[in-house]
């Protein structure tokens, strides 16, 4: 009997033992939005990008130091002139359902990311490809109707990642929306709770590494306290945006590690220049003066940003610093005084997202306060990622907002892609550019960076284009934030891109 029960004994200690490790291939990871599309080609926000690429991959990706390398594509090079860019592309990988990927693959890829059919919200600097050819099963080649140097950067991003042609019409998909995305990444989409989590499964005939963890569960949790009480409860094991209040208890913390990772995000209050009072360069300009970014920096955001002094990152080729629009309410009220505004009586409607960004709703509040100080009236509402991305992406004149707050993160190292926000032909519905902004002397700088071989002076003109951009304030510019995450001490494979993505796909246990 003694004997049976010591058995029995070892055998439950056993049990629980395996039923512990096999919780362990599990990574979870708490995020702060709900996806709005989980097909790449509408992908609009970097933290849904993130967890679309554990499934797909781009021919090119950048590197933790923002530099560009292979990814299905082992090279590519461009013609004398600018006008040909030719890919070479890894042998021997297949998309998760078993179809080959091959030219063949590519050129379906690139042919429905230019079709105007289908919702591309970041499809602006691929419009310069002409055609797409396939020279051989393992060789693509990009027409292009004129010199791009961005566009292998642009080919990078998660709008260009590549999906299996045979897919198109299964699990819901249809060739204008894929709600099941089937790639060749090293996971497989498993299952999504819209607004609970998203779930992808490590698929064992990825051509390269394995990653450790069987399964990774993206949970959607808004809030920064609660994203934060599930990581030190063990509940989660990676969280990004903690409470930047916290983040000094959290590096004191022996059971969890905190990285700051970089970004090039910047965060602004949009304004709807299209609308009456804010379609008036010296009001917009007023409500720059108005507000204290130093301040709302330390005190709401606990130096987790710097302000900005350009329409861009520092990080971006392209950048230079311009200045500040420093505190000084008086020369606002001054502005206000020339355009011939008095601000009492008129209100604006502003709304923020909760979890996407750093205190994003926390720090809108406080600009708020700050335009109240100068006499507007100010409501600030707040809601879902999804309803908030369908908001701010309604055409002119069916757009009601006026200010919102907004991040841009660029997701390769260049100003082309910051330039989006400025570009006349980049405002909704055809692109992410939501205050409607539009100068033509803008437009013809960016148009010619856009296809300027020679780097110095392609560089020149983002320059020109930034000085004019900062003068004409269709933001109210406010800071480049910091990425902060969060995960378990007994975890180590965790990283940070200098894009504003966290790179998990081989975490694994320290020991």
């Amino acid at each position: 009997m003694r004997i049976r029960t010591r058995t029995v004994l070892l055998a439950v200690t056993l049990a629980a033992f395996i039923g512990v490790a096999a919780a362990q291939q599990t990574f979870r990871i708490a995020i702060g939005v709900d996806p709005d599309s989980l097909d790449p080609a509408q992908n609009t926000t970097t933290t849904v990008a993130n967890v679309i690429d554990y499934v797909v991959q781009p021919l090119v990706t950048i590197d933790e130091s923002g530099k560009l390398v292979p990814d299905l594509a082992t090279s590519w090079s461009t013609s004398a002139d600018g006008k040909t860019l030719t890919f070479d592309l890894r042998q021997g990988v297949t998309f998760q359902d078993g179809t080959p990927f091959d030219a063949s693959a590519v050129k379906w890829n690139l042919d429905r990311l230019l079709d105007p059919n289908v919702r591309v919200p970041q499809r602006g600097q691929l419009t310069v490809i002409d055609s797409v050819d396939v020279v051989d099963a393992h060789t693509v080649r990009l027409t292009l109707k004129n010199p791009a140097p961005a566009l292998v950067g642009a080919m990078s991003q998660t709008t260009a990642a590549m999906l299996s042609p045979a897919s198109v019409d299964k699990d819901g998909n249809s060739y204008a929306n894929i709600v099941h995305p089937v790639g060749t990444g090293p996971y497989v989409y498993t299952s999504r709770q819209k607004g609970t989590n998203v779930v992808v499964s490590r698929y064992d005939g990825y051509w390269g590494e394995k990653p450790y963890y069987d399964k990774v569960v993206f949970q959607i949790v808004p809030e920064a306290t609660t994203r934060e009480s599930l990581l030190l409860a063990g509940q989660v094991d990676l969280i990004i945006l903690p409470p930047t209040s916290d983040l000094p208890a959290l590096q004191a913390n022996p059971r969890v590690k905190v990285l700051l990772g970089p970004s090039d995000r910047t965060i602004f209050i949009a304004i709807n220049t299209t609308k009456k009072v804010l379609d008036n360069k010296l009001v917009r300009e007023a409500l720059n003066y108005a507000v204290d970014k130093d301040a709302i920096i330390k005190g709401v955001l606990f130096g987790a940003a710097d302000p900005m002094d350009a329409p861009m990152a520092p990080s971006l080729f392209g950048y230079q610093k311009i200045g500040a629009y420093p505190y000084d309410p008086e020369k606002a009220k001054q502005l206000l005084a020339q355009a011939g505004v008095d601000p009492t009586g008129i209100t604006l409607h502003m709304i923020s997202p909760t979890g996407r960004y750093v205190q994003d709703f926390p720090a809108s509040q406080a600009v708020a306060n700050y335009l109240r100080d100068l006499g507007f009236k100010v409501d600030v509402s707040t809601m879902d990622w999804p309803t908030y991305v369908g908001t701010i992406l309604k055409p002119p004149a069916e757009n009601t907002t006026e200010l919102h707050l907004l991040g841009w993160a660029p997701s390769f190292m260049d100003a082309s892609q910051q330039m989006q926000q400025f570009s006349c032909t980049q405002s909704p519905p055809n692109g992410l550019a939501t205050s409607f902004y539009c100068n033509q002397d803008v437009q013809k700088l960016i148009d010619a960076a856009a296809s300027e071989i020679d780097p110095a002076k392609r560089e020149q003109d983002y320059q020109q284009a930034s000085q004019i951009i900062w003068s004409d304030a269709p933001w109210i510019f406010l800071w480049v934030q910091r990425f902060p995450m969060a995960y378990s001490a007994g975890l180590t494979g965790i990283s940070g891109l200098p894009n504003e993505k966290f790179y998990a796909v081989y975490a694994h246990p320290a020991n």
